[in-house]
C-alpha cells in the first residue's frame, strides 16, 4: 500500500480517538439539556473543577491552603498522606453530587419557569465561579495526574500493522482507554435512561415537566440526579483529559470543542454525542492532513496548517444550515 495511504489511516485513527474525548464533554451537555432545556456552559469547567479535586485529594493537599496561609500568616500545604486513586475517585464523585445538590437548591431552584437566555446566563455565572473557587481550593499550577491509566504507544498495534503493511501505525493507549470507557458509558446512560424508574422518570421530565408533576415525580429530585450524572461524567473526562495532557486551566476550553459535536448530534441525543464527535475528530485530523499540511491530491491545497482549530465550527455552521436539529435531534416544529 502507498505510505500516504497508510498515514492517512493512521490519522483517521487517532481522530476517532480523540473524537471519543469530545463526546465525553458533549455527553454532560446532552443529559442536562434533555432533562432541564438548560444549555449547561459550565460542563467544561466541572471537568476541570473535578480533575483539580481528584488531584486535590489524592496527594492529601489541604483545600483553601493559600488563602488559609494569606489570612492566618500559616504554612500549611498538605495533610501527609496520599489516598489510593479508587478511594480519591469514590471522594470526588461525592464532591461532584453535593456541587450538582448545591447548583439545584441555589441557583435553579430559583429560575424555574425562566427564559433560556437567563439559564444560560446564569450557567456562564456558574462556569466562572467554579473556576475561581477551583483555583482558591487548589492552586493555579498544573498538575499531573495519575490513576493507574495505560499510555504511550500500543506497542502490539504498532507490530502488528508493521509486520502486516511494513508501517506501523501509532495509536495511544489512552485513547483506546479513552474509548472503550466512553463506549460503556454510553451503553450504561441508555440502560439507565431506558429500563429504570429513575430514567423513565427522566425522560417523562424532558417531554413535559407539568405533566411530570401530575403523576407525582420530583422534579427537584431529577434535577440533582441528572446534575449529579453529568458531574460524574465531567469526571470521567476530566480524568482522560487530564491524564492526557495534565490538569489544568485550559482544561475548561474543551468545552468550547464539544459545541460543534452537539450540533451535528443533536443536542438531545446520547448517541448522536457519540457520533458527532467521531465525526468531528476524524474530519478534522484527515481535514488538516489533506488540506493543512497539502498531503492529498500532490500537494495542490496547502492551507498551512492549523486548520483543526476552525474545522469543527465551519462544519458545524454547514448543519445549522442544512440540519439546524443535528444528525440524531429532534426536529421541533411549532404551529402559530
Amino acid at each position: 500500500m502507498p505510505e500516504t495511504f497508510l498515514f492517512a489511516t493512521e490519522v483517521a485513527l487517532n481522530g476517532l480517538m480523540a473524537g471519543v474525548m469530545y463526546s465525553l464533554v458533549a455527553l454532560g451537555f446532552v443529559l442536562i439539556f434533555k432533562a432541564s432545556g438548560i444549555f449547561n456552559y459550565a460542563q467544561g469547567v466541572m471537568a476541570l473543577f473535578a480533575a483539580m479535586t481528584l488531584v486535590g485529594i489524592q496527594q492529601g493537599q489541604v483545600p483553601f491552603a493559600h488563602a488559609i496561609n494569606a489570612t492566618f500568616g500559616t504554612d500549611i500545604h498538605n495533610f501527609g498522606w496520599q489516598a489510593p486513586a479508587l478511594l480519591a475517585i469514590l471522594l470526588t464523585v461525592g464532591v461532584m453530587i453535593a456541587l450538582a445538590w448545591a447548583v439545584n437548591r441555589y441557583i435553579f431552584r430559583h429560575l424555574v419557569n425562566q427564559e433560556p437566555i437567563i439559564l444560560f446566563m446564569a450557567t456562564i455565572g456558574l462556569a466562572y465561579f467554579l473556576e475561581g473557587i477551583a483555583d482558591l481550593m487548589w492552586g493555579s499550577e498544573i498538575k499531573r495526574l495519575d490513576v493507574g491509566l495505560p499510555q504511550g504507544i500500543n506497542t502490539w498495534i504498532d507490530e502488528t500493522t508493521f509486520t502486516i503493511f511494513g508501517y506501523g501505525f501509532f495509536i495511544d493507549n489512552l485513547d483506546i482507554v479513552a474509548a472503550i470507557i466512553a463506549a460503556l458509558l454510553v451503553a450504561g446512560l441508555v440502560a439507565f435512561s431506558q429500563y429504570t424508574k429513575q430514567g423513565r422518570a427522566l425522560r417523562a421530565v424532558a417531554d413535559d415537566h407539568q405533566a411530570a408533576l401530575s403523576v407525582g415525580i420530583s422534579l427537584n429530585f431529577i434535577w440533582v440526579l441528572v446534575w449529579s450524572i453529568a458531574g460524574f461524567v465531567a469526571l470521567v473526562a476530566g480524568i482522560m483529559w487530564g491524564a492526557k495532557s495534565g490538569v489544568q486551566f485550559s482544561l475548561s476550553l474543551i468545552a468550547l470543542k464539544a459545541l460543534p459535536v452537539l450540533m451535528l448530534g443533536g443536542f438531545t441525543s446520547i448517541p448522536g454525542a457519540i457520533v458527532g464527535g467521531l465525526i468531528i475528530g476524524v474530519g478534522e485530523k484527515l481535514f488538516e492532513f489533506c488540506f493543512g499540511i497539502g498531503q492529498c491530491f500532490g500537494g495542490f491545497i496547502n492551507l498551512g496548517g492549523a486548520t483543526e482549530n476552525w474545522f469543527a465550527y465551519v462544519l458545524a455552521l454547514a448543519f445549522l444550515v442544512f440540519r439546524p436539529q443535528g444528525l440524531f435531534g429532534e426536529k421541533i416544529i411549532e404551529r402559530v
